[in-house]
């Protein structure tokens, strides 16, 4: 990987700014993928869990969706700035957080991604290329790589700062 072009920056710019026309329908689209690739990701949303179907008109739905649009968008900027993915120190730790304590496993990162790119790919239409297609593909796989981080960083101090267990009681010996 040579770096983020200021051409692939452009792509992914030009994709949030078709995107975010049509947030409500790009929204509910990408969690309809998500669930469409991995039915069982659904008891992994507040927002999802007891609804048959994915709500139409649901502002926390819209909301999640936006944060997974706009922060690969982001995410795609300060790579061709700055040559990296560089998230606010309190947003990685509470993502790290959420993700953890919903149960969150690599493969879903990957039902995500593919569920991004579909939604992008729809979105829009004739101006669609591969090459936009890899130019989101990868600020979402840094940005996903960020937050796998932090879980990481949070697993292995939630583990040193466990009690250590008791020692097992001494058998008698007559």
């Amino acid at each position: 990987m040579g770096g983020f072009s200021e051409k692939q920056e452009a792509m992914v710019k030009e994709a949030w700014e078709v995107m975010k026309q049509s947030i409500p329908d790009n929204s509910l689209r990408f969690f309809t993928l998500i669930l469409e690739i991995a039915p069982a990701a659904k008891d992994m949303f507040s927002f999802l869990k007891d609804s048959e179907e994915i709500p139409q008109n649901n502002a926390k739905l819209k909301a999640h969706a936006v944060k997974v649009f706009k922060m690969t968008c982001e995410s795609a900027v300060q790579l061709h700035e700055k040559g990296e993915v560089v998230v606010a120190d309190t947003t990685l730790k509470w993502l790290g957080y959420v993700h953890l304590e919903k149960g969150v496993l690599e493969p879903h990162f990957e039902v995500v991604k593919e569920a991004l790119l579909r939604t992008v790919k729809e979105a829009m239409g004739e101006k669609w290329s591969e090459e936009m297609n890899e130019a989101w593909a990868e600020a979402y796989d840094l940005l996903a790589a960020a937050i796998k981080s932090e879980m990481k960083q949070i697993e292995v101090a939630a583990a040193s700062t466990a009690p250590a267990p008791a020692p097992a009681p001494a058998l008698a010996s007559n």
